[in-house]
């Protein structure tokens, strides 16, 4: 290639013009560009040579005449020029080189014109395709779709300018310009919200998002860091999460609302109720005195007391249990949504529902002073506590009094009323009787947080307070669980069973050196075996009961509606609807449900548990080391007393299983999951208030 020559090559994929100047080497020239660099380049690194083809043109190219051959060419570069050049020759499909779409856009052939027909075909994505050394048109089909494509992409970029536009303007709190007829507040478009939904996935997910790669678009546009953080953050930024949002919840398959087919079904049920498959069994208990026991807060009323005098003079216990099977049927849509959701779960927040509110606080429940349906167990206690006679019937009672355990205290200190003095002396007599049959009794602090949802700033933590009224209803509960697990026993009735394998305990010399309360208390429930659950009956070891089911809260479980439905279709001489097979179908479903809800549970109230005490963290608590969880590196579990809460700690220095001393938070992150203590030595005083 001779000096002088004017060639394109690329710098960086940059276009380079430059001038030949010399060989270098065997296969390699030295060119010089416009600003007098040297580069070396292969010939195959040129792209294009430009020729003198005109007598204007120089024979000799020098780099300084780079700039002014430049200016020459861009008269030239006008793209919408190759759809004329295209629609003329599209007829004849006939390919074309730069210099004959010089000739033929330009009417003359030069180094300039044939370097700008060159500079427009090269670019072109549109209607030219290269083979080789010429440039073929596109099929018209084929140009129409790339339009198409070209449109919509350009499309895609005008929304996503004005998304990040939006959404700086909504970070920034600015006004943002809208239609007169456009909500105050500017709703974000079905295609924003998908990509919202990125960062949101972005932010639940991290690493293993779908689409981590959109989300981190979003946030590099918006100049904030690529991490699940950033992109929680900056939701939190828009206001469409607050700062304490669930993410747990978000994560999990835990519905939080009814569907309007699920809300339809509900209204037809209170509309127009099912025929009560019991009538003709369901006894009538209205003439009982019914009282009802639970927190305040509680809306969903699922279980009731009584005493019964008998001709004898005897006294009968009657357990009353809500009776939601009574509105619904197996297999009706509102079976298999509370079948989906397994329980209600309860969070500090709120609590999310099994069946809709509307049943659930409604006909469902046994409401004060109406006539209520229930599943009634009937039974007399031996002197010792030991169920000699049992019943079950459908049944019609009406709810005497709403009472709360403090309520009964108060009643039971008085002994104002003799039906709740006797029931609290056969709960009494029903513990001291499991504990004979081996049950194991734990007595541990536990915690209730409460958060206003509406104002998560507003939120108490204190240790529940457990009186004999609490115990007492619980007691009566269990005895529930006993009669119904032995009458399906009895009667081969499968439903889902509850059991426990015996715990090892450490032996009574060992526990006796253990400090009592809390550190004593703690050892055994780590010997403690799982809780299980099957069709088959088998010891519960924690109770002390040979077999045992959960059938008292039917609104908030769906192990105990199964339970109902079983029970309730021998008494009514009916088909069971579900065979060992199906049950055993049903729990397989449920149990992964149910695990999930109580994880929910669990890291919901753990996250609330730390923002507690960010919120405190100047307080200092009193603590008492309950074990080691890894002594050999100084990590061990402790117990704050005043609020309940088991946390680890790293403790540096010598120190005995139950001993007390004064901490602090020095750092805690209730986001990430993390909080550490330091000792102090002096305990400040603190209100729950």
């Amino acid at each position: 290639m001779e000096k002088g020559t004017l060639v394109e090559f690329r710098l960086h994929g940059d276009r380079r013009l430059a001038v030949v100047d010399r060989p270098e080497g065997k296969k390699h020239l030295q060119v010089i560009d416009e600003n007098g660099t040297t580069h070396t380049v292969h010939p195959r690194e040129i792209d294009f040579v430009i020729k003198s083809t005109a007598d204007s043109d120089p024979q000799m190219f020098t780099a300084r005449q780079i700039p002014v051959f430049f200016q020459q060419v861009q008269q030239y570069l006008d793209p919408s020029s190759l759809e004329v050049a295209w629609e003329i020759l599209i007829d004849d499909n006939k390919s074309v080189t730069p210099d004959d779409l010089a000739n033929l856009l330009f009417s003359k052939v030069s180094a300039a014109t044939s370097y700008a027909s060159y500079w427009l075909l090269s670019n072109d994505k549109l209607y030219f395709k290269q083979k080789g050394d010429r440039y073929e048109p596109r099929p018209a089909t084929q140009v129409a779709e790339l339009k198409h494509q070209a449109e919509a992409a350009q499309q895609r970029q005008r929304e996503a300018e004005a998304f990040i536009c939006k959404m700086q303007n909504k970070i920034a709190g600015k006004p943002i310009d809208l239609p007169e007829d456009a909500p105050t507040e500017p709703e974000w478009t079905k295609q924003e919200r998908h990509r919202l939904e990125s960062l949101e996935r972005y932010a639940l997910y991290g690493e293993e998002a779908s689409d981590k790669s959109a989300a981190q678009e979003i946030l590099v546009s918006v100049k904030r860091t690529k991490s699940e953080i950033s992109a929680f953050q900056l939701l939190v930024d828009l206001g469409i999460w607050n700062r304490h949002e669930n993410l747990a919840l978000l994560r999990s398959q835990v519905p939080t609302t009814f569907s309007a087919e699920v809300l339809n079904a509900v209204k037809q049920c209170l509309e127009n109720p099912i025929p009560d498959s019991s009538l003709a069994k369901r006894i009538d208990l209205t003439h009982l005195h019914v009282y009802t026991i639970d927190d305040e807060s509680t809306t969903e009323i699922d279980d009731g007391l009584s005493i019964e005098t008998l001709h004898n003079g005897q006294k009968r216990l009657w357990i009353h249990i809500a009776d939601p099977t009574r509105w619904i049927e197996p297999q009706s849509l509102l079976d298999r949504e509370a079948r989906k959701r397994g329980t209600s779960v309860y969070l500090p927040t709120g609590m999310i529902p099994m069946f809709p509110h509307e049943l659930a606080t409604g006909p469902m429940s046994l409401i004060q002073s109406q006539v209520c349906h229930a599943l009634s167990f009937g039974v007399d206690l031996s002197d010792r506590g030991e169920v000699i006679h049992a019943e079950i019937h459908p049944s019609l009672i009406k709810p005497n009094y709403r009472l709360t355990y403090e309520d009964v205290m108060d009643m039971l200190d008085m002994s104002i009323e003799e039906d709740l003095n006797a029931i609290a002396q056969y709960a009494k007599l029903r513990t001291n009787w499991r504990l004979y049959q081996g049950a194991v009794n734990i007595d541990l602090p536990e915690t209730i947080i409460k958060v206003n949802p509406n104002d998560t700033e507003q939120m108490t933590l204190e240790l529940m307070d457990e009186p004999f009224s609490r115990q007492m209803v619980a007691e009566m509960m269990i005895l529930a669980g006993e009669v119904a697990a032995n009458f399906a026993q009895k009667n081969g009735i499968p439903i889902p069973y509850r059991y426990q394998e015996a715990p090892e305990l450490p032996s009574e010399e060992i526990l006796m050196q253990l400090p009592s309360g809390p550190v004593r208390e703690f050892a055994v429930c780590r010997c403690m075996a799982k809780g299980e659950m099957g069709i088959y009956a088998a010891r519960h070891a924690g109770l002390g009961l040979e077999a045992y089911t959960q059938a008292t809260s039917p609104i908030r479980r769906y192990t105990d509606l199964l339970t109902h439905w079983q029970i309730k279709a021998f008494l009514n001489d009916a088909p069971l609807p579900f065979t060992e097979a199906t049950l055993s179908d049903s729990l397989s479903v449920i149990e992964p449900a149910v695990y999930e809800a109580n994880q929910l549970e669990r890291q919901t109230v753990r996250y609330w548990s730390l923002e507690f005490l960010r919120r405190n963290r100047e307080t200092a608590w009193r603590a008492i080391l309950l074990d080691w969880l890894r002594e050999q590196d100084k990590l061990g579990l402790v117990l704050l007393e005043d609020l309940g809460l088991k946390l680890p700690m790293r403790i540096n220095r010598t120190t005995n299983v139950g001993e007390s001393f004064n901490v602090k938070v020095s750092e805690v992150d209730p986001r990430k999951d993390l909080i550490q203590f330091y000792e102090v030595q002096q305990v400040e005083s603190f209100s729950m208030a």
